[in-house]
């Protein structure tokens, strides 16, 4: 995010998609930007102290509250050595590679997007691979089209006022980006312009057959910060702004104490019958984004927790009118253990 500051003031929280115990804060501090992948019987997180790349693994969410930790990458290079943000990792060929924000140590207008090359689990040793953008950039991600090939989306100003999202294609080597640079998405709506007009944070999505593109929208600083989601059309090069349809307002926001949920991730179940994501949120009643909390939501085998993800209302499958919440925001910021049943109803249980 732009202008974050260290500050131990947030937290990482969870929502259980099982029934095992758990307490939140999942990680306080350190929870900023949060990325997890199930892979191996491992849970992986990957955090920043912002001057270098950290990984967590466990067998279970809880786990990684004290599970095993390394560092992936710190360098002393003036050009990358700070203001670390939003590491993620990713299966490419037959290698893991985490791509990254890094700058100066001067200010914030050398941030560029890089990439470290890894080995065949997230575990293994990790070296620098490059540089992937000459422009002002941040919060890169890796999404997938079937009959285009991998493509880096990012948020960037490239020929546009405000932050928005960029996307270009991935190289064949996975450590570089080919081809025209395309702006997909722009914080025209009212809801991505609360402090100043912003899109980051993109997180990809395959869900039911479909590509999306969660990110973040509006100033992290504010409580407005949430996420918003782009779905793509499944036919036009995804490079064509036209490709997208921007969902109306906020998915995921601030709700029962919990201010400027924002920049996402999805992950899938050991089984990969579930959808879950991690975010982060700040319990400042005007909105943070100095560090960060985290909690998760699952999707059901049927695919219940579709419509939860991709609408703001579910009408119709809850217990009750009285336990119905209002959008994914109101499950998102309680400490609920949700069960589903064949898609038509959610039941709530306390964890």
């Amino acid at each position: 995010m732009l202008f974050r500051l260290l500050q131990a003031l947030l937290g990482l929280w969870a929502i259980f998609p099982l029934a095992s115990a758990y307490t939140n804060p999942v990680r306080n501090p350190g929870g900023s930007d949060p990325f997890v992948v199930y892979t191996g019987g491992y849970y992986y997180l990957l955090t920043t102290t912002w001057n270098d790349v950290q990984v967590s693994r466990a067998t279970t969410i809880e786990g990684l509250k004290t599970g095993e930790k390394k560092v992936a990458y710190t360098t002393t290079e003036e050009t990358h050595c700070c203001n670390v943000w939003a590491p993620e990792v990713h299966y490419l060929g037959d290698k893991w590679y985490i791509y990254y924000t890094a700058g100066n140590s001067v200010d914030l207008d050398g941030q560029n997007m890089h990439v470290l090359e890894g080995g065949a689990t997230p575990w293994d040793d990790y070296t620098y691979a490059g540089q992937l953008t000459t422009a002002w950039g941040i919060d890169g991600t890796i999404v997938r089209f079937n009959d285009y090939g991998n493509f880096m989306v990012w948020s960037c100003f490239h020929g546009v006022t405000y932050q928005s999202l960029c996307i270009q294609q991935l190289g064949s080597d996975y450590t570089s980006l080919t081809g025209d640079i395309s702006v997909i998405s722009e914080p025209v709506e009212d809801f991505e312009t609360h402090g100043t007009p912003v899109n980051e944070g993109p997180a990809a999505l395959y869900l039911d057959g479909k590509t999306h593109i969660g990110y973040s929208a509006s100033y992290c600083w504010t409580s407005y910060y949430c996420v918003g989601l782009l779905t793509w059309d499944g036919a036009t090069d995804p490079t064509d702004k036209n490709a997208w349809s921007k969902h109306d307002g906020c998915l995921l926001s601030s709700a029962n104490g919990n201010y400027g949920t924002g920049h996402n991730s999805f992950f899938q179940s050991p089984d990969a019958s579930q959808t879950w994501i991690a975010y982060h949120a700040t319990t400042i009643e005007s909105g943070a984004c100095n560090d960060s909390v985290m909690r998760w939501c699952r999707r059901s085998a049927r695919g219940a927790m579709a419509s939860q993800i991709l609408e703001k209302r579910w009408p119709g499958q809850w217990n009750s009118a009285s336990q119905a919440p209002k959008s994914l925001q109101d499950v998102a910021s309680r400490e609920w253990t949700l069960h589903y049943s064949a898609g038509s109803r959610i039941d709530e249980k306390s964890a």
